[in-house]
């Protein structure tokens, strides 16, 4: 049974609290796809590319912890939905990169989540402001290096002896 008992320093009920924080989280990636009538995975990838503007599909898996044909197939389901176009890099013309179109309107399925988060951060003064999002940084790079060390000790696990 893993050691939930809190870290040095953290507050009682701290990992209570982060692990509602993941699953709400969770919770709410899949209410966001369902109203774009996606899968949770494919939601997440349209809101990598949106934010990146345009990838390659290595870098969209490194990005999303999706294996490479994994994400071949995801592009693909995205593709044929209109989410997602395949682009020639104009600097490399043998690299395709993967783009989002404007097909989905976005903004109205994240704009209640805007609005009641929006309504937490203004309980907040701007240097508190500037360590949670330091934190949603750093937060972010560590839990997808996290996705990436599960998904790579699974892969080693399924390997025959």
């Amino acid at each position: 049974m893993p050691d939930d008992s809190p870290a040095a320093g953290l507050p009682a009920g701290a990992h209570e609290a982060f692990r509602r924080h993941l699953d709400a989280v969770t919770a709410y990636t899949q209410a966001a796809a369902d109203a774009a009538g996606m899968h949770p995975t494919d939601w997440a990838a349209l809101s990598v590319l949106n934010l990146a503007g345009r990838l390659t599909s290595g870098e969209l898996a490194a990005r999303t912890g999706l294996t490479t044909g994994a994400t071949t197939r995801l592009i693909d389901r995205l593709e044929r939905a209109g989410h997602v176009r395949r682009t020639t890099d104009p600097a490399d013309r043998r690299r395709v990169l993967v783009e989002p179109l404007p097909a989905l309107d976005v903004a109205a399925i994240v704009d209640p989540a805007r609005q009641r988060l929006g309504e937490v951060f203004a309980r907040y003064r701007p240097e508190q402001l500037a360590v949670l999002f330091d934190y949603f940084g750093r937060a972010a790079d560590a839990l997808l290096a996290a996705t990436h060390e599960v998904r790579a000790d699974a892969a080693r696990r399924r390997r025959p002896s």
